[in-house]
């Protein structure tokens, strides 16, 4: 097994990394003695890139003492541009804020990778970059990058800063980046990192029909894993099961994870594993050779399992956006957010225009709705921006 490195700026990185989002309880607690050594193994197995986030709840403490007798043989990649209530905030303050926490909870003097990691629409780009360019003049931050932003504000980004990577969700179950992004970051010759490659599970072959997720766990009110995508995404899953046994006895996972890193312009896919076997299992992608016809024969499938979806969720999304609201708030929050997802997703609504909608959702799934807010007046300001599409 050998773990494939490539440059992200100034810094070499492992195409296989480590993301931290599962140290924040969002797919179910878990014990928190399991982090540092599986941190420590990733380390031994070649695994440098660490990625983490100022609102990933413990993630930076746990990173920051699981790599303190190895700090400098690692990159440490964390995010800044969400406030504790939940609002994007890339304002100078709050970046100059954020950064010296971040600092403090890591243990370290600086952080190599630095991303925005929301867009604020109320902050300039000019205001943030010039944050991050005196962040690392100071030391503070080697490299930064952006990531989770509407394609316009990182093309703004990209015209007038100097990131070094662009983030992004991609696997063969979510593939808006590729559409969207992946041209872009290959004209500005920025690499992207590539989250999530196994579409949070579903492509490793863990998750089948009737699935039921454990308590506290996020994938449940997750569209990805609702209807006419679950069910697509199972076929896919399929497919990468057939693929990787016919070519070298390799897991749907492994092939999953090597087909985002056969994507022009990705230079590392971060993974999130959680015990030593997964972990194992996506450091060995990096051996998956996966011909031109392997990924012909991929790209065959995705092609009709996109028609599938387009055609199927405007259908399904009708009926939501149309209908009578199901009776518990968590199945409403479910269902308007598939809307949404697949609203953006499919380019019948920006992000801009879908993210405060999720917000609100998610304030009702915590039962802290914002003030004067109601699911029905959230389902018909969804209809006012969908309808025309779906009945179109």
């Amino acid at each position: 097994m050998a773990v494939e490195y490539t440059q992200v700026g100034a810094l070499t990185v492992s195409r296989i990394g480590f993301g931290c989002y599962a140290m924040s309880g969002v797919y179910g607690a878990r014990d928190p003695g399991l982090w540092p050594p599986l941190i420590r193994a990733a380390r031994d197995l070649g695994v440098t890139l660490f990625d983490t986030a100022d609102r990933y709840g413990p993630a930076e403490e746990i990173l920051g003492r699981a790599v303190a007798t190895f700090r400098d043989s690692v990159v440490i990649a964390s995010k800044v541009g969400v406030t504790a209530s939940g609002r994007t905030d890339a304002s100078r303050d709050h970046v100059f804020r954020s950064c010296e926490a971040s600092l403090r909870r890591l243990g370290t003097d600086r952080i190599d990778l630095y991303q925005v990691h929301y867009d604020d629409p109320a902050t300039p780009v000019a205001e943030t970059l010039a944050a991050l360019e005196e962040l690392r003049a100071a030391g503070k931050i080697r490299e930064y990058g952006v990531g989770h932003l509407p394609v316009a504000r990182v093309r703004e980004y990209l015209a007038a800063g100097r990131p070094a990577s662009v983030l992004f969700e991609l696997s063969a179950v979510a593939r808006s980046s590729a559409r969207e992004l992946l041209p872009l970051i290959r004209e500005h010759g920025v690499p992207g990192i590539a989250f999530s490659p196994t579409g949070r599970g579903l492509l490793t072959g863990a998750i089948r029909a009737g699935h039921v997720f454990g308590a506290g766990d996020l994938r449940a009110l997750d569209p990805l894993m609702q209807r006419e995508r679950f069910d697509s995404g199972l076929r896919i899953a399929a497919k990468m099961a057939a693929v990787g046994a016919r070519t070298g006895g390799w897991t749907a996972a492994q092939v999953a994870i090597a087909w985002v890193l056969a994507q022009p312009g990705v230079a590392v896919a971060l993974t999130g594993p959680s015990n030593a076997a997964h972990l194992e299992e996506n450091a060995r992608a990096c051996d998956v050779q996966l011909a031109p016809a392997d990924l012909a024969e991929i790209q065959g499938l995705l092609a009709e399992e996109d028609a599938f979806i387009s055609e199927a969720g405007r259908v399904a999304a009708a009926r939501i956006v149309g209908g009578p609201l199901a009776p518990a708030v968590e199945d409403v929050c479910r269902d308007l957010m598939y809307v949404l997802e697949m609203a953006v997703e499919r380019g019948w609504a920006t992000e801009e225009q879908a993210m405060p909608l999720v917000f609100a959702l998610v304030g009702f799934l915590k039962g802290k709705p914002a003030n004067d807010l109601t699911l029905e007046g959230i389902r018909r300001t969804i209809a006012e921006l969908v309808g025309s599409v779906l009945t179109g």
